[in-house]
């Protein structure tokens, strides 16, 4: 296959992950929504891509996932429409560079480890399981921590740090990502881990 032909297919595969995300964000798909918390599966095309194609499409990916999420704080998200209404920038900073990151460190991890099983010719399993865990794992991190960066001292944050009883920032961490960062990583691991070599598998072999 020339050059050519590679570069049509992964801007292809690109363009398709970028309308999922998109589909997936503007429709129930996307998000669970519970009245404090909202849990997102939009993590899993980013680490197909990220997989697929790449960091840098990782990266993409994790921008496109952190515009749209960016664009619920106006009016689709209640959490973010409080922090839009605090410091739109500092909004801005937990929903995108977070994503970026994200994606573009799960492709990183992806090409290591499946690099380092075809060294010693090994099945390449541990690679997809990996990268598919941490990219949930990754946006978990980036997001509650650049949020309490950024917010953690603001009347609205330090509400839910009484309610949850919270006494310093890594326990705000881990009750209040809880419940949906443990959704969003076992889907991410059990479902992306199974989606991204099937889909791997195919497009090698095309």
């Amino acid at each position: 296959m020339s050059n050519n032909s590679v570069k049509i297919r992964k801007m292809v595969i690109l363009a398709m992950l970028t309308a999922v995300i998109l589909i997936m964000t503007f429709t129930p798909l996307g998000y669970l929504k519970l009245p404090f918390v909202e849990i997102s599966f939009l993590m899993l095309p980013v680490a197909l891509g990220a997989i697929l194609l790449g960091p840098v499409s990782g990266a993409i990916l994790g921008a496109v996932f952190g515009i749209t999420s960016f664009i619920q704080c106006f009016g689709a998200s209640a959490l973010g429409v409080m922090l839009l209404s605090i410091n739109p920038f500092l909004t801005f900073l937990v929903c995108v560079p977070t994503r970026i990151l994200a994606g573009w460190l799960t492709g990183l991890i992806f090409q290591a480890i499946y690099r380092a099983e075809a060294k010693r010719e090994k099945k390449h399993l541990l690679s997809f399981g990996v990268a598919s865990l941490c990219a949930p794992i990754f946006n978990t991190l980036f997001f509650m921590g650049t949020l309490t960066l950024c917010f953690y001292q603001t009347d609205y944050i330090q509400g839910f740090v009484d309610a949850l009883g919270a006494t310093n920032p890594i326990m705000f961490i881990l009750l209040f990502a809880g419940i949906n960062a443990l959704v969003e990583i076992a889907v991410g691991f059990l479902i992306g881990s199974v989606i991204s070599k099937a889909v791997y598998n195919v497009v090698q072999k095309n």
